[in-house]
C-alpha cells in the first residue's frame, strides 16, 4: 500500500523475465463503488497503513470498491463537492464531515448536499454519519458540547429531508463508534488502528443492510 501522508515520487516494480503485468478485468457483477466524503479521519489520520483504514477495511468486508474523499480539515460538505459525487454512479453515499464542522455550517449544509445528490441519483442510499466522541470529551466540556451540537443540528436536518419525503436517507450515530475505553484515538480524535476497525464494525451492518435493500430494488 502506498503511503497515507508522506508523498511518493516514484515507483517500481520488478517481476522475472518470463513474467508480465496486465490489468485485471473487472469483475462480471460490476460492482458500483461507495463513495465516502469525510475529514482526515476518513482520509485515514492516524492508521498505521492504508490498509487499517476503516474505508478500505470495509472494502475488503463487502467485497466492494470505495472512492475515499477524504480531506484533512476540508470535509465540510461544500457545493463542488456535492456536485463532483453527483457526477459518479456511487452503490451508496457516506457523508462524514461534522469532525470539521460546527452545529450552523450543518444546518445550512446538509440539506443541499443531500437535495444535490438525489436530484441527481433518485433511488441511491444516503447514509449521514455522526461525528466520532471526543475521547475526552468526559473531562473537556467544550469538546462535549461540540459533539452534542453537531449531532443535534444533522438529526434536525435528517428529521427535515425524512418528513420533506426523501426517501433511502440512513443515519448513522457517533457515540459507539470508537468505543468508550479511551483506546481508539492517537491523539482524543484520530482513530488508531483499533479505533478504524471499531468503526468498520460499526458501519458494516447497516451498509450491508442498506445495499442488499438497494440491490433487491433493481
Amino acid at each position: 500500500s502506498l503511503p497515507l501522508y508522506n508523498g511518493v515520487k516514484a515507483v517500481e516494480i520488478g517481476i522475472a523475465p518470463d513474467h508480465s503485468l496486465y490489468q485485471l478485468p473487472r469483475p462480471e457483477d460490476k460492482r458500483k463503488p461507495i463513495i465516502f466524503y469525510g475529514t482526515s479521519i476518513t482520509q485515514g489520520g492516524c492508521a498505521s497503513r492504508t490498509g487499517m483504514v476503516h474505508t478500505a477495511i470495509l472494502s475488503r468486508r463487502l467485497k466492494q470498491p470505495v472512492i475515499n474523499l477524504g480531506f484533512s480539515g476540508n470535509g465540510r460538505m461544500e457545493q463542488p463537492l456535492a456536485d463532483l459525487m453527483a457526477s459518479v454512479d456511487a452503490a451508496a453515499y457516506v457523508i462524514d464531515c461534522l469532525p470539521n464542522m460546527n452545529a450552523e455550517e450543518v444546518s445550512a449544509r446538509t440539506e443541499p448536499l443531500v437535495h444535490t445528490l438525489r436530484k441527481a441519483h433518485p433511488q441511491t442510499p444516503i447514509l449521514l454519519v455522526e461525528d466520532r466522541s471526543y475521547s475526552n470529551a468526559f473531562l473537556v466540556k467544550s469538546a462535549r458540547d461540540r459533539n452534542q451540537q453537531n449531532r443535534q443540528a444533522l438529526q434536525a436536518v435528517f428529521g427535515k429531508l425524512k418528513s420533506a419525503g426523501v426517501t433511502d436517507l440512513h443515519y448513522l450515530p457517533g457515540s459507539e463508534l470508537l468505543g468508550q475505553d479511551n483506546l481508539g484515538t492517537v491523539d482524543g480524535s484520530h482513530p488508531t488502528d483499533l479505533g478504524f476497525m471499531r468503526m468498520a464494525d460499526a458501519f458494516e451492518p447497516l451498509l450491508k443492510k442498506i445495499l442488499a435493500a438497494s440491490e433487491q430494488r433493481r
